[in-house]
């Protein structure tokens, strides 16, 4: 028999829990059919813990590999390309379906974390494993409002997993880069609340040509556009999850990161996170009163 438990969030977030206790087993969520060339092992009855990744954007799928994982391990995956459950016929499964955005990861962070699982013996996995699990459990049986705010934390705690992640297991991302690519991402995050910053004011300032420009950031898997708009959306949703429903209005926040139009703002901050501003302030401002 299989039971599930779910929580649904205005953050684009879910948690799901999967009691599984013989044949069919439930596959992990995914925007698809399982990948065949990807499988996630384990030979122990337990609990097991899985963040499906919601991506923003189409990439080539991942490499094959087969991941071996012990109860209270962490695992995190790709919803495009879920992996297949070769499992014991009884364990439990506890789900949380994130946005990459929502956690911080950029297309190639994503990718790097969803190779290596969290070791429950680890230093952090130790410490975060039975979190997360009583907190999926604690939102499941939690009023709408307060599952919410359960499942705000658990976002943060997995914002840090993965930042502990990266930095355990990649060369810093900026030790790597050119010089020429360090200047321009310092001007940009010096100029980021001018309405006209451009390719060509960037190329310009720095003495040479937009195909150069647009090369450098291709090397880094994005745009020159798509980096200035990630940034200020990051720092847009920074100001109104810190002020709430303070005395700054939505469009003083977009206008003070460079948006000319507030109906653009909202069409493209919707795009990147699943909701509104708006949306984004009320639930992140009821998360950010909850006692951690």
């Amino acid at each position: 028999m299989t039971t599930t438990i779910s929580v649904r969030t205005p953050l684009g977030v879910e948690i799901l829990t999967h009691e599984h206790g013989g044949e069919p087993r439930k596959p992990l969520p995914a925007e698809g059919h399982p990948h065949p060339a990807h499988r996630l092992l384990a030979r122990t009855t337990g609990e097991y813990l899985f963040v499906g990744l919601r991506a923003a954007t189409a990439t080539p799928a991942p490499r094959p590999h087969t991941l071996a994982l012990s109860p209270g391990d962490i695992c995190f995956y790709d919803v495009r390309y879920a992996p297949v459950l070769d499992f014991p016929e009884r364990f439990r499964a506890t789900v949380f379906l994130v946005p990459t955005d929502l956690l911080g990861l950029t297309e190639a962070d994503a990718g790097r974390i969803t190779r290596t699982p969290v070791a429950h013996a680890s230093r952090l996995g130790s410490l975060l494993s039975p979190l997360l699990a009583d907190l999926a459990r604690a939102a499941a049986e939690a009023r709408p409002q307060v599952g919410e705010m359960l499942a705000w934390n658990a976002v943060n705690l997995l914002s840090t997993l993965a930042v502990e992640q990266l930095g355990a297991r990649t060369p810093d991302p900026e030790s790597t880069r050119s010089p020429a690519l360090t200047r321009v991402l310092e001007y940009v995050e010096l100029h980021l609340t001018e309405p006209e910053l451009s390719p060509e004011g960037i190329a310009r300032a720095h003495h040479f040509s937009v195909r150069y420009l647009h090369k450098l950031f291709k090397d880094e898997g994005t745009t020159v556009g798509r980096w200035i708009l990630r940034r200020r959306l990051d720092e847009c949703r920074r100001d109104l999850m810190r002020h709430g429903r303070g005395s700054r209005t939505i469009a003083a926040v977009a206008a003070r990161w460079g948006f000319l139009s507030a109906t653009h703002f909202s069409r493209v901050f919707r795009a990147a996170y699943g909701m509104s501003p708006r949306e984004w302030r009320d639930t992140a401002g009821r998360a950010d009163r909850f006692p951690r």
